[in-house]
C-alpha cells in the first residue's frame, strides 16, 4: 500500500499534530495538544479576557486588561536583565504585589468613606486572586516558618533574613512572604 501521507507531510497527521506513534521524544510529549496541555499563567490571561469580554463582564475585563498592562510592564524590566520575558515566578510576584497595593486602596476608601470605590478594589483582588497559587492556610505556614527556623538555626529577629531565605527557597511561590515575614517576626522577637 505504501506510505500513508501525503508527500511532503511525512510524520504528521492532516492536522499538522505528530502522530501518537512517534519515536522522538517521551510518552507525553507525543500526545501533545493544546486541549491538554496545562496552560501556563501567561497564557491564562489573553483567554480569560477573551471569556469575560464575550459574557459581557464589564468589571473582570477591566481588571483583566490592567493585569495584562502590568505584565507587559513586568516583561519589559525583565528584559533589561537580559530575560525575553518574566519569569513565572515574577508574574506570580507582580499578582501578590497588585493585590497588596489594592488593600490598601481598600483600607484608604474605607476611612474616606468611599464604600463603592473599596468594593471595586475588592472585586478587582477577587479576579486577581484567582489566577494566584492557593496560598498556605495559617496553620501550615507556621509550621513551615517553625521548619526554617530550626533549619537556620536563628534566635533572634536580627537573623529573620536566613529564616525569610530558607522560606523562599523551600516553599517559592506557594507562600506569601508579607504574611509568614509577620509570623517569623513574631515566633522571633517572642
Amino acid at each position: 500500500m505504501g506510505n500513508k501521507f501525503p508527500k511532503g507531510a511525512r510524520g504528521k497527521s492532516h492536522w499538522g499534530l505528530a502522530p501518537l506513534t512517534s519515536t522522538k521524544g517521551n510518552a507525553f510529549e507525543n500526545l501533545y495538544t493544546r486541549e491538554t496541555r496545562v496552560m501556563s499563567l501567561r497564557e491564562k490571561f489573553p483567554d480569560a479576557l477573551k471569556s469575560a469580554m464575550k459574557a459581557r463582564d464589564a468589571a473582570r475585563t477591566s481588571s483583566l486588561r490592567l493585569i495584562i498592562a502590568r505584565l507587559k510592564e513586568t516583561d519589559i524590566t525583565a528584559r533589561g536583565k537580559g530575560m525575553a520575558e518574566a519569569s513565572p515566578d515574577e508574574i506570580i510576584a507582580m499578582l501578590r504585589s497588585m493585590v497588596k497595593s489594592r488593600r490598601e486602596s481598600v483600607e484608604l476608601y474605607r476611612q474616606g468613606n468611599r464604600p463603592e470605590l473599596a468594593a471595586k478594589e475588592e472585586a478587582e483582588i477577587a479576579v486577581i486572586e484567582s489566577f494566584l497559587p492557593q496560598s498556605m492556610d495559617e496553620a501550615t505556614l507556621e509550621a513551615a516558618i517553625a521548619a526554617a527556623i530550626a533549619e537556620s538555626g536563628a534566635q533572634g529577629i536580627k537573623e529573620m533574613g536566613k529564616v525569610m531565605a530558607a522560606l523562599k527557597t523551600k516553599h517559592g511561590t506557594a507562600i506569601d512572604m508579607a504574611r509568614a515575614g509577620a509570623l517569623a517576626r513574631r515566633k522571633l522577637s517572642g
